[in-house]
């Protein structure tokens, strides 16, 4: 692929990636309040939710298995096209069993970041548009457009009210109005990935039974790890965080949008940070250092009396949390050949997802049966423990940008990772 070709790409992915953000920071903040305003219990409202998670976790295993044999083009598309109809059929009834359907068939991004089928194409394409040097950066300012898009959802999400305020629309009315946004979007995102070149070269891809015998047993703890890193955000995502302020503090759906967009800008400009630290500290040292503190701050929501300083200390939370995310993507590509990062992204995803949807249901019957806080006090513990043994397993497997080059060697190389126990090995020989 060349510069310019590279370019394109890049752009296109981009712009799809911020419009797909925008509907997924509004359909967060929206999901459980229009459950709540439709009259359903908090145990109902984690099923809703899981629901979503669980959609979203069958359609990164269709995207894996299809992955070898269908067009990135074609998955990109049909992956936008079925959210738009969903949230159709989601905004127009009050049926329970209906509700659970479409959020499964809509694959809700509840947690208030897309962390299903698309992203994981993506992050499949994007390193074939950049060298190993640049690919970090890469991924940092296409998170930074992720956070700007769901900090933008997450203002938008204040339409409901100030529909109200303005033009005395019913809130159950301007709720649904604002879901329909949701399905517009979406569809917008659709037609930028027709702009996509029917076939891609440099996207080919392996099936997840194809993966080399380096790259298994990296691929297969990660994907453990992540299963323990997910399952823990699975408690405190956007959609029952914003139910956590409602309830605990008696906050307006406006000042949760607020709230939640001015923490989508602090991730947005974190990325770059992290982009930053990893040239100079690497990338597993900078997922684990910034990912503990995040983790300790949601014992000292949880403790806060008051929802000035629960905010403040969410904010700060928001600020930390999201810098293992570009570095996080960046090192599992890194790690694998290029025709095995999408199953590479594929598996870890699906594990992701599979942790993600376990954990709301079980997060409501926390609530209700040990108190709003709960669910955050478990996400905490469940993380920290996550973090110390990505650091154990990990610290010593070096990307290729944080290997030195064997001479005559180029910067677009694509090398596998080596333990820096080897390159210590290397340096003394």
């Amino acid at each position: 692929m060349n510069p310019r070709e590279a370019l394109r790409l890049r752009r296109i992915l981009y712009a799809a990636a911020f419009t797909r953000a925008v509907a997924v920071g509004l359909v967060a903040v929206m999901v459980a309040l229009y459950c709540a305003r439709l009259g359903l219990s908090p145990a109902r409202v984690g099923a809703v939710i899981a629901a979503a998670l669980w959609g979203g976790a069958a359609a990164t295993l269709a995207t894996l298995l299809a992955g070898p044999r269908v067009p990135p083009r074609a998955l990109l598309v049909g992956l936008t096209v079925l959210p738009a109809a969903a949230g159709g059929v989601f905004l127009s009834t009050g049926s329970f069993p209906l509700l659970l359907a479409s959020a499964f068939a809509g694959m809700f991004a509840v947690h208030g970041r897309d962390r299903g089928a698309i992203p994981i194409v993506e992050q499949a394409l994007l390193p074939a548009t950049a060298s190993d040097a640049s690919r970090t950066r890469v991924f940092a300012w296409y998170n930074v457009l992720l956070d700007a898009g769901y900090a933008a959802g997450g203002f938008l999400a204040a339409l409901p009210t100030l529909l109200e305020a303005w033009l005395g629309t019913p809130p159950l009315a301007g709720m649904r109005i604002a879901l329909a946004v949701f399905c517009a979007l979406n569809l917008c995102a659709a037609l930028l990935y027709v702009r996509l070149p029917a076939t891609l070269r440099e996207a080919r891809s392996v099936g997840l039974g194809a993966l080399s015998p380096a790259s298994r047993p990296i691929v297969r703890k990660l994907s453990l790890l992540f299963l323990v890193d997910a399952f823990g955000g699975g408690f405190i995502g956007s959609a029952l965080f914003a139910y956590f302020f409602v309830e605990r503090f008696g906050a307006s759906a406006a000042t949760v949008a607020a709230l939640f967009g001015l923490g989508r800008l602090l991730s947005a400009g974190s990325h770059l940070v992290a982009a930053w630290l990893a040239r100079r500290i690497g990338l597993v040292n900078t997922m684990v250092y910034t990912h503990i503190p995040s983790s300790v701050l949601l014992f000292t929501i949880v403790a806060s009396d008051h929802l000035v300083v629960a905010a403040a200390l969410f904010l700060l939370r928001e600020g930390l949390n999201e810098m293992d995310v570009p570095t996080r993507q960046s090192y599992v590509m890194a790690v694998v050949r290029p025709e095995e990062r999408l199953a590479a992204a594929g598996v870890t995803s699906l594990v992701r997802s599979g942790g993600w949807a376990a954990a709301p249901a079980l997060a409501g019957w926390l609530m209700q049966a040990g108190g709003l806080g709960l669910p955050l006090v478990a996400a905490g513990a469940t993380k920290i423990a996550y973090d110390l043994m990505l650091w154990r397993e990990f610290r010593r497997v070096a990307p290729p940008e944080e290997t030195p080059s064997p001479k005559g060697e180029g910067a677009l190389s694509r090398r596998p990772p080596v333990s820096r126990r080897t390159t210590a090995r290397r340096r003394s020989s």
